[in-house]
């Protein structure tokens, strides 16, 4: 099968790095006109210059997803430079996990911000273009702990389990407009985030030993990759994967508890 996005005009947020990274670069491999959205310049720069490297060409947006006047400034920006907007990927922020008591209100409104309010302004903004047209895409990344979660998990697995009830009411809507629109859960999947902490907690420690321990509750004994992750993501943003919307898939290798 082959999984097209010619011509198609898609953002990625938190797109310098990581998952983010790993799905604009198979999105540009797939013929897709690409904007990556990410808070660091340098780290912007480096994705861009990366992927040049394998000629792809992707324009890239410093912006702040939990600032609303961060997010109204760039989405006029890409709009005017590409003039359309197909594909949205809300993919912007890292985990916060600590048992609840110790969560204050300006951590849960940053959460929120950030997780949250970054993934309904920036669907917000490119929603009209996409009902015009009757043709859209949005993809919520979330984790899995938005199906299960556990203790010390908030608040991200607060915000993520706004974020799949905010899928599903968006994919309601959409459908008339052939706006589809789905959420992808993460498990543990090999990121600069996993790579940060274990230069911080486990730095005597071999990387793939690392990952391996970690990956003791995971059914296929591994952590996944983000090319994998960014497979899915490319199969749903693009032609075949039109009749899906309104669901939220895990990818995890089996690891949630809950389907």
């Amino acid at each position: 099968m082959n999984v097209t996005m010619k011509d198609r005009v898609a953002i990625v947020t938190g797109g310098s790095k990581g998952i983010g990274f790993a799905v604009a670069r198979r999105f540009a491999e797939s013929g897709a006109r690409v904007a990556i959205v990410a808070r660091g310049e340098k780290d912007l720069a480096a994705a861009r210059t990366a992927l040049a490297k394998d000629k792809l060409e992707v324009r890239d947006y410093v912006c702040d997803v939990s600032k609303a006047a961060d997010v109204s400034a760039t989405h006029e920006k890409i709009a005017r430079d590409f003039g359309k907007v197909d594909v949205l990927v809300n993919n912007a922020g890292t985990s916060r996990a600590m048992p609840f008591e110790t969560v204050t209100d300006e951590i849960w409104q940053h959460d929120l911000d950030l997780k949250l309010f970054g993934a309904i302004r920036f669907s917000r903004l490119v929603w009209p273009g996409m009902k015009e047209r009757k043709w859209g895409r949005i993809i919520n990344v979330l984790n899995i702990g938005a199906k299960a979660p556990a203790a010390a998990s908030t608040p991200t697995s607060v915000s993520r389990a706004a974020g799949m009830a905010l899928t599903k009411a968006m994919a309601n809507e959409g459908g008339a407009h052939n706006i589809l629109v789905n959420a992808m859960l993460v498990g543990l999947i090999v990121s600069d985030q996993w790579v940060q902490r274990h230069a911080k907690t486990a730095p005597d420690t071999d990387f793939d030993a690392y990952t391996k321990n970690l990956a003791k509750s995971v059914p296929l004994g591994r952590m996944g990759t983000a090319e994998e992750f960014a497979n899915m993501a490319c199969f749903l943003a693009s032609e075949q994967g039109s009749y899906i919307t309104g669901t939220a898939i895990n990818v995890d290798g089996g690891r949630s508890p809950v389907v």
